[in-house]
């Protein structure tokens, strides 16, 4: 297992024991075309919208802003719209806010692979990837096709 998987693991084990509750945001980033911005990370398989978790004293927009310019070089040209907020069952006190976005620069984008980050693309929604996370999955069919939200991550 490579060490950033342990660091990744231990960190997620440690968590829920120093913190009384997480609180996470990905967005889902269009592009002029109607193409979705995913990303593979070097330490977990499969395909996620980008974001992560929001840091002690930093409010939900300045953590989407930051984690959308650290993964994806991404600068939204205009604010996004909250979609929903999910229960992540699997981190007992998680939960994950998601925001669509529906115009984006990448002005400077990071080098890939780098530490976190594998591999990006930009996906129609006809071509996306056959392993997208389960959430991925089910977030982008809740935006995109109407599906019925489910309140689980």
């Amino acid at each position: 297992m490579p060490i950033t998987s342990v660091i990744s693991w231990l960190a997620g084990s440690v968590a829920p024991l120093t913190r009384g509750m997480t609180l996470g945001v990905r967005c889902a980033c269009f592009d002029d075309e109607g193409r979705v911005f995913l990303l593979r990370h070097s330490y977990m398989p499969g395909w996620y919208l980008p974001g992560g978790g929001v840091e002690r004293g930093e409010t939900v927009h300045d953590a989407l802003v930051r984690e959308l310019h650290e993964e994806g070089g991404i600068v939204l040209r205009a604010e996004p719209s909250l979609f929903g907020v999910y229960h992540n069952r699997r981190q007992m006190r998680d939960h994950v806010l998601v925001y669509v976005s529906r115009g984006f620069d990448r002005p400077n984008p990071p080098s890939y692979p780098n530490r976190e980050i594998a591999e990006v693309g930009l996906f129609a929604p006809e071509a996306l990837p056959a392993d997208l996370s389960p959430a991925t999955r089910r977030r982008l069919a809740e935006i995109m096709d109407g599906a019925a939200k489910e309140p689980i991550w």
